[in-house]
Parts: C-alpha cells; structure tokens; sequence
C-alpha cells in the first residue's frame, strides 16, 4: 500500500482502522507502522475530521413546521369542477375552432356545387357569367 492510497481510506473511512475494509487493514498497520510522515498527516486530518462529524449536533426542527408537514400529508384538497379540470378546458377551445373551420369548408363546398345535374337550375354562389363560354369552347376543341 503506498501513502496515497492511504490517504484516499483514510479520506473515505476516517481514522479507524476497523471501520475500513478489512482486505487493507493489516496493510494500513503495518504503513502506519513504518512511521511515513505523509501516513502520518493524513490519519491526522481523518481524526480530525471525524471528532467535528461526531461532535456535531443537528438543529432540532421547528415544531410548526413539521406539524405543516405532516399535515400536508394527510390533506384532501376539494377543488370545484372548473378547479380540477382549468388545464384542459382552454385546450378544448382549440379544438371548437377546428371543428368550426370544418364546418366552414363544409359549407363553402356545398354553396358551390350546383344543386342538380342540369344547368338551368338555380347557378352556384362561385358561378360567374363566362363559364358558359369556356364549357363551349371545351366542346368546340374535342369535336376536333
């Protein structure tokens, strides 16, 4: 075992050895035995570190608080209809407008077919005064 990976247990298990695996222990012994300044310094630095983490004292939490906490818990929150389902509603707004443009095209295209197969029945809303003309000048091109 070299000093740095020394100093990587130590950093990772603290100062006591029983708490390290126990694979490296007798290796860590008989590193720490050699006196190595550097073994030395980092088994110092873990102790101090673990006497803060063992001394320390958490701050006890505010009574208020975790009454609010454990009260959230249990809460059964009663919303109105339009509460429990306002994200959604707008959506369905979009959805009217689709069917409305629908509903338009459906129209204009009714408007503009004719009625009956024959011609002299009342003209489409699109009809304008030289289709006659064209549908003649069709036929006059196919007679050809």
């Amino acid at each position: 075992m070299t000093p740095e990976r020394f100093a990587q247990l130590a950093d990772a298990y603290g100062a006591n050895l029983n708490h390290w695996p126990e694979a490296v222990r007798e290796d860590a012994r008989r590193l720490i035995a050699t006196g190595d300044s550097r073994v030395r310094v980092a088994l110092d630095q873990a102790a101090w570190l673990d006497k803060r983490l063992d001394t320390h004292q958490a701050a006890q939490p505010d009574v208020l608080l975790m009454q609010k906490i454990v009260a959230s818990a249990f809460a059964v929150e009663r919303r109105s209809f339009w509460a429990r389902y306002s994200n959604w509603l707008p959506r369905m707004g979009f959805v009217g407008v689709g069917l409305a443009g629908i509903a338009a095209g459906m129209l204009v295209v009714s408007l503009s077919l004719p009625l009956t197969g024959t011609p002299d029945v009342l003209p489409s809303v699109f009809d304008h005064g030289d289709a006659d003309l064209m549908l003649s000048l069709d036929v006059g091109e196919n007679e050809q």
